[in-house]
């Protein structure tokens, strides 16, 4: 029963107490030294980092854009299957218009007159054949170019199964080298983006104001000269690449612009400008090499004179650019500076927990330390110093 009143004392007791700090100086060359120390890293911290560096006085927002892109060049070709042959932009930016990309044709292999007639598969895999028997009628796979007849005829070499398809049918094989439309390094690309900070209200493009139309007529983008030039070489971005265009242009690849936009709008607005990076992003890792490049194939169709239905197969290996836009604004504002000011007074709470800690575990007079850091008065003591 004594054990109960006991406990139930001690827990009341201990509900019923109330902490207060209690200011001890210590007169230490060393521990002065560490706090000092100490609170200076936190003040640097604070102003150095949070509110210099990273600005946490202010009030961020993410970036809303828009991109629209114009190539301009012309190319000429000289080939036995086409003989002299003027590209223009019409003819190698496939599709016209893309969101926030555009693709440029750099190199082809042209399968020319195509009907739809018979012809026998092209020698493979699972389309090889000694008799009619090895040919189903009506028979087609992924991988091949049309229906089968049921019939096994001499292809060039050997003997495949006959196909109902596009023929003559086209031949797999390499892309010439140097790619047909080496002149494409020198086409130019106007990227005309349009960004907005909707919390701030804020609007701009990268065609700048001060420039005008006799500038955008002759400027190419060149870092030091014209940083602020909207077109650009397509030759200029991938060397910035670290990348060789006729070496690229030959298989095809993905290059990536990246637009930055980094506006601290607490600042004159013009100096909110765009930044340009170039790089490749598709994978041109030398081992794993299968099926490199960008490629796909389109057709061009026509009436021959006997009103039948013909085209020409193109299988096209060109350089996609992906226009990729990123940015953040920030403007100041009084509720994130009063946070990160007051996580800093925080941290300087610290520094005293921190010392105290040291006092406690190292100093060689921490007992005297202790006595004088923590008392404790009950009630009973206190109506004694107010009695006369």
């Amino acid at each position: 029963m004594m054990k109960t009143r006991g406990c139930c004392a001690s827990i009341c007791q201990c509900f019923f107490e109330y902490s207060t700090p209690k200011i001890l100086v210590i007169r230490s060359f060393k521990v002065g030294t560490l706090n000092r120390i100490t609170q200076a890293l936190v003040i640097a911290y604070v102003i150095g980092y949070v509110c210099v560096l990273n600005k946490g006085y202010q009030e961020t927002d993410a970036v809303l854009s828009s991109v629209t892109t114009k190539v301009k060049g012309i190319a000429l070709t000289n080939t036995s299957d086409l003989g002299l042959q003027i590209w223009d932009v019409a003819d190698y930016v496939i599709p016209p218009q893309e969101e926030s990309s555009f693709f440029v044709l750099t190199n082809l292999l042209i399968t020319l007159n195509q009907t739809q007639s018979h012809c026998p598969e092209v020698p493979k895999t699972g389309f090889d054949c000694t008799s009619d028997r090895d040919c189903k009628v009506g028979s087609h796979d992924t991988r091949g170019n049309g229906v089968q007849t049921g019939k096994c005829v001499y292809s060039t070499v050997d003997k495949t199964c006959e196909v109902l398809a596009w023929c003559p049918l086209e031949l797999d094989k390499e892309p010439p080298n140097p790619p047909m439309l080496a002149d494409a390094e020198n086409f130019t690309v106007l990227i005309k983006n349009s960004i907005r900070y909707p919390k701030f209200n804020f609007n701009k493009r990268n065609i700048l104001p001060y420039v005008n139309k006799t500038y955008l007529e002759q400027c190419v983008f060149n870092r030091i000269t014209d940083p602020d030039c909207p077109i650009f070489r397509l030759k200029d971005m991938v060397t910035e690449a670290n990348e060789d265009f006729q070496t690229m242009a030959v298989h095809g690849g993905v290059m990536g612009v990246q637009i930055r936009w980094e506006c601290d709008l607490d600042m004159p607005s013009s100096w909110c400008v765009p930044r340009y990076t170039f790089r490749r992003l598709d994978n041109k890792d030398p081992v794993n090499n299968v099926a490199p490049g960008y490629n796909f194939r389109f057709a061009k169709y026509y009436k021959n004179g006997n009103n039948e239905e013909t085209r020409t197969l193109i299988k096209g290996f060109g350089i996609r650019f992906d226009v990729m836009v990123f940015g953040q604004a920030g403007k100041f504002n009084i509720v994130p500076t009063l946070l990160n000011v007051g996580a800093g007074l925080a941290l300087l709470g610290l520094v005293t927990v921190v010392c105290d800690w040291i006092v406690l575990t190292c100093m060689t007079k921490r007992n005297i330390y202790n006595e004088q850091k923590y008392s404790y008065v009950d009630d009973f003591q206190l109506l004694s110093n107010e009695t006369p």
